[in-house]
């Protein structure tokens, strides 16, 4: 993912879960801003079996991930976990209209995470 660390363990993905998210077109992105020094951007994937079987959902996952590899370096904030799921209509989705998504629920969240942050900083 190039600059970007993986969300791997279960905790993490409940912990992005009960935080900020947003929903557009084919896709919903969660988004937890992280207590902790690491200025990274962590990101992860999912896809429940209502979007088809597996191999329906490892294509809706890798859609996910080049679209997360496109948009984060500009609409995502450092020392932030991201949650990317996939939805029904993801796998088929014209992948500019994808993006679109992508894009919009992105800068969605950042301005609903701009007071937020504000308040962290000093």
């Amino acid at each position: 993912m190039g600059t970007f660390a993986r969300l791997t363990r279960r905790a993490e993905f409940l912990a992005a879960a009960k935080a900020a998210y947003c929903a557009k077109g084919a896709v919903l992105i969660q988004m937890r801003s992280r207590q902790d020094d690491d200025p990274k951007i962590r990101v992860g994937f999912t896809a429940t079996r209502k979007v088809g079987g597996a191999v329906v959902r490892n294509r809706a996952k890798r859609r996910l991930r080049e679209a997360a590899r496109t948009c984060l370096p500009a609409l995502g904030f450092a020392g932030c976990d991201y949650v990317f799921v996939a939805r029904t209509g993801t796998p088929d989705r014209p992948f500019a209209l994808l993006l679109e998504d992508v894009r919009r629920a992105l800068t969605h969240l950042a301005k609903a995470a701009a007071p937020e942050r504000e308040q962290a900083a000093p």
